[in-house]
């Protein structure tokens, strides 16, 4: 027996507990989510509580998983550290690198990582310092913090909206217009709860901008920059308006241009320095299977 331990992030305050359960990578399932349920395996806060419960943000979720493998083992490190201090690091996260331990994942992930590089703070033990989301198959930059100080002032500074988060994205379509502001909230999907979809009974407010930097005859590459910071906003948000991600096997287009993975990936992050005030800028390449899908269709619109 193990616990499945998570603090309820800001987006999904108004959530059920059996979708906020269903929706976990750790139990991936409404039958064992209801299981857990019914067994009072499940606290919300220290209390057991009903499937219909609503959460609310910073509730503090576990559940006693059955056959659930030991805790988080610090790992050595591989991803590469494009800044760091005392306070915090930013990280040039891989695509398919899996954030935290789940069912069957105990070895291998980036919060394994983040206990040898000193991350802390926040309320999950499994995800030590990490104060925002990138999609297991999305690469790029990520802050993560080295104490609970420094992640309460970097959680501060999302919700005031005063982290640049910047994004190249390859679609597969051609926009209606050079620039575009998308404000569609976005909740768990009404049918399936591993999703997030327009059609939600639990809307969240979800802001997103984008800037065609290149235009080819069959897609075309974006800035995308997020306002709020919602899980697989970005994806969801461009084909809401017909303009999927290429290789996105979810909301996109599976496969386009041999990608085994969404064209998406997180180029830029700029914050002012929550201690010293100091502006922090940093920037990653473009990664060689995102380089090479981009030169593919490159080549396509150039010969049609």
């Amino acid at each position: 027996m193990g616990t499945l331990r998570f603090s309820v992030a800001e987006e999904d305050a108004g959530t059920r507990l059996d979708k906020a359960l269903a929706g976990r990578e750790e139990i991936g399932t409404r039958s064992l989510a209801e299981r857990l349920l019914s067994d009072g395996a499940v606290r919300v806060d220290g209390e057991i509580r009903a499937k219909s419960f609503r959460l609310e943000s910073g509730s503090v979720v576990e559940a006693d998983l059955p056959g659930a493998p030991p805790g988080l083992l610090a790992e050595p490190v591989s991803v590469p550290v494009v800044y760091e201090d005392e306070h915090l690091l930013v990280l040039d996260k891989p695509a398919g690198l899996v954030v935290h331990p789940g069912a069957g994942t105990r070895a291998g992930t980036l919060a394994g990582q983040l206990l040898t590089l000193g991350a802390a703070g926040g309320p999950d033990p499994e995800r030590p310092g990490v104060v925002h989301r990138l999609d297991r198959d999305t690469s790029g930059l990520l802050v993560v913090a080295r104490s609970e100080e420094a992640h309460a002032a970097l959680q501060e500074a999302i919700r005031r909206r005063e982290l640049e988060r910047r994004y190249l994205a390859l679609v597969r379509s051609v926009p209606r217009s050079r620039t575009g502001r998308i404000d569609a909230p976005l909740g768990r999907d009404r049918r399936d709860p591993t999703k997030r979809s327009l059609d939600t009974e639990e809307p969240r407010d979800a802001v997103t901008h984008f800037e065609v930097l290149e235009l080819l005859s069959e897609h075309a590459l974006l800035d995308v920059r997020l306002e709020t910071g919602r899980t697989h906003q970005i994806r969801v948000h461009l084909a809401a308006i017909d303009l999927p991600v290429s290789g996105d096997s979810q909301y996109g287009v599976r496969g386009d241009l041999g990608l085994e993975r969404q064209f998406l990936h997180a180029r830029r992050l700029g914050f002012r320095h929550p201690f010293t005030g100091e502006q922090i800028d940093v920037q990653s390449p473009l990664p060689e299977d995102l380089e090479a899908a981009l030169e593919q269709a490159r080549l396509h619109s150039s010969a049609s």
